[in-house]
């Protein structure tokens, strides 16, 4: 990697022009964003969907994507030195391990409610994010996290991957006998992500290839679509453009663009090429991803504010605002200006984030605010509540720590900053 893929957020210009973004308060941040989430744990390890407020919503079950989330941002904290959050990691994956692995047929549930009521369904969303947070937390030293990540990584590998494609086909029944015909990008989005990190705590070239693989691939419908992602396929993979026209408002397969995949997409690829020492190979492809989604997704006209979707000619379909992408949009334009030195970059990771501590962060009751509506008031159509910290804690740690292609090596190579 070359100087700049390698240097610190605390040694970039990024971090002093961001104003309320300095070091200092990011790592503050980064640990009241920990404190919030130690509600959503159950004694037994499965996290809970929280609140406004941050207490448990006892009106949802407890599902393996948020345990996982949560299990991989404790993970993080105790690399870098959070008091306590060892423990609260090491909870979550025995929540894993325990109360969302499905004893009888293999991988993860779901979801689990009170007693048999369980959403039995595979998905490969899922099990990617337990992917990550094993690898996560094998690298922080957890407890049974490295006997979840073999075995995550075989579901993985044997239920989900589609060698003549390169692709992870979406989901399964709960027995493994039939397959959706559904294909999606978002699932192998976060696979990548979960990849990058399994080849760095196993040191296994077999996930860093597949990783650049889907990469690739995406990238190549992307460049055909005016850098535009399509986000749904059918099982031969052929994209469905108009898929789910009628669910605009789906929190995770929402019919056209999704500018908050394509940031998260760009710093993916970034990091592709920090984890594969390929510098400079995909950054012309992230860099086109990332204007394309701040052109189609900022909404200057109506206070700022990305959109969550647009059609295929960029007109917002969704225009509310959710804070997952403000938070991608961030961390993106942070490694952007590491790896590419442009000002540019810099100068719009301070202006975002001051636009993110003035509607998004939630100073009375913690967290930051799940969704905004068009006037950049908390709002709860689509996301109600505040069940995860993971986008907020990434992007908000981010830039003090060293890039590389997953969030536990950087930590790692860090140390304990907050101790």
């Amino acid at each position: 990697m070359n100087a700049d893929m390698t240097r610190t957020g605390a040694e970039s210009t990024s971090s002093q022009a961001a104003g309320i973004a300095d070091p200092t308060w990011r790592r503050e941040h980064f640990v009241s964003l920990l404190r919030f989430a130690e509600a959503s744990l159950r004694e037994d390890g499965a996290a809970c969907w929280l609140d406004d407020a941050g207490r448990p919503d006892a009106s949802h079950p407890v599902e393996t994507w948020i345990t996982s989330r949560m299990a991989h941002i404790f993970a993080v904290g105790h690399l870098l030195g959070v008091e306590g959050a060892g423990e609260h990691a090491a909870r979550a994956i025995t929540g894993l391990r325990e109360v969302l692995a499905d004893a009888e047929f293999g991988g993860w549930l779901a979801s689990r409610g009170e007693g048999d009521d369980v959403v039995g369904t595979k998905e490969a969303y899922a099990h990617a994010f337990v992917v990550l947070a094993a690898s996560t937390g094998k690298v922080a030293g957890v407890a049974g996290a490295a006997e979840l990540l073999t075995e995550a990584l075989a579901v993985l590998d044997a239920r989900f991957w589609e060698p003549e494609h390169q692709l992870h086909l979406d989901e399964r029944s709960r027995d493994w006998a039939s397959a959706s015909d559904y294909r999606g990008v978002n699932a192998n989005m976060h696979s990548v992500e979960a990849l990058l990190a399994a080849h760095a705590a196993t040191g296994d070239g077999l996930w860093l290839d597949r990783a650049a693989a889907i990469g690739d691939r995406v990238v190549s419908w992307a460049e055909s679509n005016d850098w535009r992602i399509p986000e749904h396929f059918d099982a031969s993979w052929q994209p469905l453009l108009e898929y789910n026209a009628d669910r605009p408002h789906d929190p995770f397969k929402p019919y056209g663009a999704t500018p908050g995949h394509g940031l998260e997409w760009a710093r993916l690829l970034l990091q592709i090429d920090a984890e594969a020492g390929t510098a400079g190979r995909r950054t012309r492809a992230a860099s086109a991803l990332f204007e394309r989604a701040v052109e189609d997704g900022w909404d200057a006209e109506h206070g700022g504010g990305f959109v969550y979707t647009t059609d295929w000619s960029g007109t917002p379909v969704e225009p509310r605002r959710f804070h997952w992408v403000a938070a991608e949009a961030v961390a993106t334009a942070n490694v952007l200006g590491r790896v590419t030195g442009e000002e540019r970059y810099v100068r719009l990771e301070g202006e975002w984030w001051g636009w993110i501590q003035e509607h998004l962060i939630d100073a009375a009751q913690g967290s930051w605010h799940h969704e905004l509506d068009t006037e950049n008031r908390p709002s709860g159509r689509t996301w109600i509540g505040k069940p995860d910290v993971y986008h907020a804690a990434q992007a908000v740690i981010l830039s003090e720590l060293p890039l590389t292609g997953s969030f536990a090596a950087s930590a790692q190579q860090a140390g304990q900053i907050l101790a």
